[in-house]
């Protein structure tokens, strides 16, 4: 047990929607006084970073509502109740890019929100791409295109790319092609 650790003395349930939930729980901190905790439950997701034979990257263009305005970012995906991370990738790659990988490695878990969702995304690399087609979601529009790693980090650097888990992401990426991660 952390010496930081707070302990729940009640939780309820405040909203529940499609995608998400928010709890408020009531808390014990650790000098005995209470609080509360508002979080969002999340099902966890997956990022995958396609690697082209020609060392560019898949990348997607989309518009994200809450911020509305469109984004640059990695594939990922939302983790179906009883799926295995692998097998969501393995989905949101085809769906969205219509790419499929002969070869897949777990890169990393990240959390991306720690203050207030128990959100967590899978990073998965994915390389001897294939080309087939995509069949996205209903709803779902998006434009796929490849992209130079070197560039992407430019557009990080130049705040056209700031989603979260694409800028941890093209990090990732440059660490493990220069080497310096395995």
């Amino acid at each position: 047990m952390s010496k930081f650790e707070e302990k729940t003395i009640d939780s309820r349930r405040v909203f529940e929607g499609v995608l998400l939930k928010v709890n408020a729980d009531r808390v014990r901190l650790p000098d005995g006084s209470e609080s509360v905790r508002e979080f969002v439950e999340h099902p966890g997701a997956v990022m995958v970073i396609p690697l082209l034979a020609d060392g560019r990257v898949v990348m997607e263009r989309q518009y994200r509502y809450p911020l509305r305005r469109e984004f640059i970012e990695f594939p990922a995906g939302k983790i179906d109740p009883g799926e295995e991370p692998l097998t969501t990738a393995k989905r949101e790659l085809r769906e969205e890019t219509g790419y499929e990988a002969q070869e897949w490695t777990h890169l990393t878990t990240i959390h991306p929100l720690i203050a207030y969702s128990d959100e967590r995304i899978e990073v998965f690399a994915a390389r001897k791409l294939t080309l087939l087609t995509a069949s996205l979601e209903a709803g779902e529009f998006l434009e796929v295109f490849a992209a130079n790693p070197i560039e992407a980090l430019r557009w990080v650097r130049e705040g056209r790319v700031t989603d979260v888990k694409t800028v941890i992401g093209l990090f990732w990426l440059e660490k493990l092609q220069r080497g310096e991660w395995k």
